[in-house]
């Protein structure tokens, strides 16, 4: 399955790497020994995104009396985790926009279900387990960019796939592994290493199709597969009818916890319109 996901990867021409300084970010992030300077550094290698990161940060979203008008306060803003966020993002608004044959795969929709899937999961690991939830963020944004790949570089196998799926039998990576030998979690695992994200993030992708007997409800690939189902329960599935599973600890957890999630599960679109202003992750 691997070399078939490499071979389909060096077909992959809407974006063969992210941009420069997102990775840059990246890097930075994951050494603790980074500095301020060196972020400001990153940064002003893209112009727009200065004028995007001081816009955001003098938006009504943080609320700040006084503007903010350098690098370094608005970085304090935001977060490094956030700004790296809204690059890959912005990124991968791109290569989701076109195709063809909507009506047997569409994009856009498989955008939405991303979009919807970071915010949920953000949501998830902030209020139901207290913790940051920018890491999760990105692994929902990421974690279908593997189904991109396959429609660009194989596309008739991947419709083929498309035409053949039935959401009641079994997952899409199964129909995947059958047709195109490869599936998208295997795919958009390899892209994650290759861009230099997290191992944590990394494991959130590969495993958001698995069900797991061991998985930790408070971890990314737990709250990512979490939110994959949860979006999914609300009309924002990446494919007409496709559910998203729950391995036996993350239905238990769930179960337990029923009534801060259906909360949480109300709050969404609201959460989603919230974001747009920070992301704009939101389908045009």
């Amino acid at each position: 399955m691997m070399a078939t996901a490499q071979q389909l990867l060096k077909r992959f021409n809407d974006m063969k790497t992210l941009p420069h300084v997102a990775i840059r970010l990246s890097k930075l992030i994951s050494d603790e020994k980074s500095t301020m300077q060196e972020f400001e550094e990153v940064i002003r290698l893209d112009p727009t995104l200065v004028l995007r990161l001081l816009r955001v940060a003098n938006s009504p979203y943080y609320g700040v009396k006084q503007k903010v008008d350098s690098i370094a306060r608005a970085v304090v803003f935001i977060g490094m985790k956030n700004l790296r966020n809204m690059v890959v993002t912005e990124a991968l608004k791109d290569i989701f926009k076109g195709g063809t044959q909507e009506d047997i795969f569409s994009r856009n929709q498989l955008w939405l279900h991303c979009a919807a899937t970071s915010i949920c999961g953000k949501m998830i690991s902030e209020r139901i387990f207290g913790q940051k939830g920018e890491d999760v963020f990105l692994c929902g944004i990421l974690h279908d960019v593997g189904m991109i790949v396959e429609d660009q570089t194989a596309k008739d196998v991947f419709i083929q796939t498309c035409k053949a799926y039935e959401p009641n039998s079994k997952q899409i990576t199964a129909y995947e592994r059958e047709i195109i030998g490869t599936d998208h979690s295997e795919i958009g695992d390899i892209l994650a290493y290759d861009w230099k994200m997290s191992p944590e993030v990394q494991e959130g992708i590969k495993h958001h199709h698995r069900s797991l007997n061991e998985v930790s409800p408070s971890s990314i690939a737990g709250i990512t597969q979490m939110a994959v189902y949860i979006v999914s329960q609300l009309n924002y599935a990446a494919m007409p009818g496709m559910k998203g599973i729950l391995s036996p600890p993350l239905a238990t957890h769930i179960r337990d916890n029923l009534k801060e999630y259906k909360a949480l599960a109300r709050d969404l679109p609201d959460e989603m319109s919230k974001a747009r202003e920070l992301y704009e992750v939101q389908g045009e």
